[in-house]
């Protein structure tokens, strides 16, 4: 295969980083439902999340395909809020991708920003609600 093709097979097959599967299981215990909500399709993030080993953990996973837009469209967060039937401010979102958590935050969702490389912050008009450096913990943040 090309190498294109070999790349996003080696998207799709990622790991976790190490401490997510503990973190997801904690939230879980505590009675939060967990979902993937990403711009991927949905067969892509199925496959990645049984990859990562966390599929077992998750509630739901939401592509913005089935939207036909990408993040930051307030289209994509609506799904969110639509499967559940909450507000915004009642969802928790964590993401590494700064622009992904200015979006959210845009939407009303509570956000939690993974600066796993402490990188400065570049939407200082959008802060997210906390910031961390993993996942570790944020059972006991949110």
């Amino acid at each position: 295969p090309g190498l294109r093709t070999r790349l996003l097979e080696a998207y799709r097959d990622l790991d976790a980083f190490a401490e997510v599967p503990e973190a997801l299981r904690k939230l879980k215990e505590r009675g939060t439902r967990l979902a993937i909500l990403s711009n991927g399709s949905h067969e892509m993030l199925v496959r990645a999340a049984r990859a990562a080993r966390i599929d077992h953990l998750l509630d739901d996973i939401f592509s913005a395909e089935d939207v036909r837009r990408y993040k930051t469209a307030t289209e994509v967060y609506e799904l969110v809020t639509t499967a559940y039937r909450v507000y915004p401010d009642a969802v928790s979102f964590q993401s590494s991708n700064r622009w992904d958590i200015a979006g959210a935050t845009r939407f009303g969702f509570r956000t939690v920003w993974i600066n796993r490389n402490e990188a400065p912050d570049e939407y200082l008009d959008l802060p997210p609600a906390l910031v961390l450096p993993d996942l570790t913990g944020l059972a006991a943040r949110i």
